[in-house]
């Protein structure tokens, strides 16, 4: 039974950082597809960043590069988001995504429906 637990949101300060977790078991959790996406208030879920777990080849939404860094701990089966320099346009619960079984970077995408197992999400408020 595959299941995505994230942890570490909470509200943060305009400017501030927060790194987040998505703890992952239940799949080979070295060639698969990891994503985290996001969704604001009354907003669609958005695209934050992808990392493929074999290599570590990562790409981010334009808005988050440069400030999040997604990255992975295999022998954790663990993935993070690590966000710096949050503004009140980050607020938004935080969804870890998995698409296990893929043999390459290349296999990665950026929509919901490219990922089958979800987390529960994690909330991030950044006040004004």
């Amino acid at each position: 039974q595959v299941q995505l637990v994230e942890s570490g949101g909470g509200s943060v300060q305009a400017g501030g950082s927060l790194r987040l977790s998505c703890a992952a078991s239940g799949y080979t959790y070295s060639s698969a597809c990891m994503a985290w996406f996001r969704q604001a208030p009354g907003k669609e879920r958005d695209w934050v960043a992808t990392i493929y777990t074999g290599t570590g080849s990562t790409y981010y939404a334009d808005s988050v590069k440069g400030r999040f860094t997604i990255s992975r701990d295999n022998a954790k089966n663990t993935m993070y988001l690590q966000m710096n320099s949050l503004n009140p346009e980050d607020t938004a619960m935080y969804y870890c995504a998995a698409d296990p079984g893929r043999e390459t970077y290349y296999a990665c995408r950026t929509t919901i429906a490219r990922y089958t197992y979800w987390g529960q999400g994690t909330q991030v408020p950044v006040p004004s």
